[in-house]
């Protein structure tokens, strides 16, 4: 169901993670939220960041916000994006590399490489136990985030399904991953419907895996409808909830982590059998590629579609010309009310600084600005693009 988005032509967003200040320091390390929230330099640092977060993405301009992830902790290129729900579930225990063997085909990488070197950093737990719910906290973080802005709040999180391409199995409980991936599905859907229960109406659901497995195996394969499957009970019962559903090729530290980042074999399968309201993908970095594949779905697609009109891999800003290209080359396959504007991905992860991520997101709604001026449709106040309230405004005579 479309909530937010609705009755928004071309809305602007950013697709998740924001740079952490600098000040904020702490991290929860697998502790639960209300354990943290005791401590009183947290809970105002906490505080604080979901507030900066907030205040800076509606200065930029951008008409649907995020909390930024700012609840995963600042550990080596993003891990916590996986490790938030793992550290709190049951049926995992360790902290361990993952073995050669059990290491999913895509993720290995020669010695010498970024991706080396974070993919033999980062550690994992085993799944020693039956995979149970307990509580993320999700719904908490949302009102903590809502409550400090005056635009809607998207909460977005991890997939499931991506966590199981890490995790190795110790337990008689279970006699393959298909048993362990539905679990956590049906895990996360009882975090969602907590969520929805309390307000959140736009949730995204990131990186599920359907697009790397269908480039792999194929998109008719028992593998892909599996996993098709796994999405679909993960956001079960979410009827009232605008779901997006977020895929990109990457993002440790910026990186891509795959060579092959075609979305031929997945297309249909994003399209119509995964239920979802918004298919959000990399196309910035990417040059546009797949865009064309939306033109037989102009005008009577069920989902809308947010494209990356600025790369979250690159340190150079767009301008808003720029991305009012872009999303030109967008508009002549996708009608302008199907039409979401984005980055390709978070700017989070350990990836650029705050300046940076800042004004790519206000060129976001600069571009998108010039788009609806041509479009003869109203326009967003961009703040942080006003004359009157730069930082410092040059004076027009010099002083004598």
């Amino acid at each position: 169901m479309l909530t937010v988005t609705a009755d928004t032509i071309l809305p602007c967003t950013v697709t998740g993670s924001w740079p952490r200040p600098r000040w904020y320091d702490d991290s929860m390390w697998g502790r639960p939220l209300d354990t943290c929230m005791m401590d009183v330099r947290f809970r105002e640092k906490f505080g604080d960041a979901l507030a900066v977060v907030v205040s800076e993405q509606e200065r930029a301009g951008l008409d649907l916000l995020t909390h930024g992830d700012l609840h995963c902790d600042e550990d080596y290129a993003g891990r916590s994006w996986h490790h938030y729900p793992l550290q709190r579930w049951s049926g995992f225990a360790g902290d361990l590399l993952q073995s050669e063997e059990t290491r999913s085909p895509w993720l290995r990488y020669p010695p010498g490489t970024m991706l080396n070197e974070i993919y033999t950093g980062w550690r994992w737990p085993r799944v020693v136990d039956k995979v149970e719910h307990r509580p993320l906290d999700y719904a908490k973080i949302w009102r903590m985030a809502q409550s400090r802005a005056s635009k809607p709040v998207r909460f977005g999180t991890c997939s499931s399904q991506v966590m199981g391409l890490f995790l190795d199995l110790h337990t008689t409980k279970y006699k393959d991953r298909r048993e362990v991936l539905w679990d956590m599905a049906v895990a996360m859907n009882k975090e969602l419907l907590a969520l929805r229960d309390a307000g959140c109406r736009c949730i995204q659901i990131e990186e599920p895996t359907i697009h790397f497995w269908a480039n792999t195996y194929g998109k008719d394969s028992d593998e892909v409808k599996f996993m098709v499957d796994c999405f679909n009970r993960e956001v079960q019962g979410l009827d009232d909830v605008e779901i997006w559903i977020h895929t990109c090729w990457g993002n440790p530290n910026m990186q891509k982590v795959i060579d092959n980042d075609s979305y031929a074999e997945s297309f249909d399968l994003y399209m119509g059998a995964m239920r979802g309201d918004v298919w959000t993908i990399e196309t910035k970095d990417r040059g546009m590629r797949d865009v064309e594949r939306f033109a037989p779905f102009r005008n009577h697609s069920k989902k809308k579609i947010c494209i990356g009109a600025v790369s979250h891999r690159t340190l150079q800003v767009e301008r808003p010309e720029d991305v009012a290209a872009t999303i030109r080359v967008a508009l002549q396959h996708i009608a302008p009310e199907q039409l979401i504007v984005s980055s390709d991905c978070g700017f989070g992860r350990q990836g650029c600084n705050r300046d940076i991520a800042f004004f790519k997101s206000v060129s976001i709604a600069q571009g998108a600005n010039l788009v609806r001026r041509e479009l003869g449709l109203p326009v967003t106040h961009v703040p942080a693009a006003d004359p009157a309230l730069q930082t410092d405004i040059v004076p027009k005579t010099a002083s004598r």
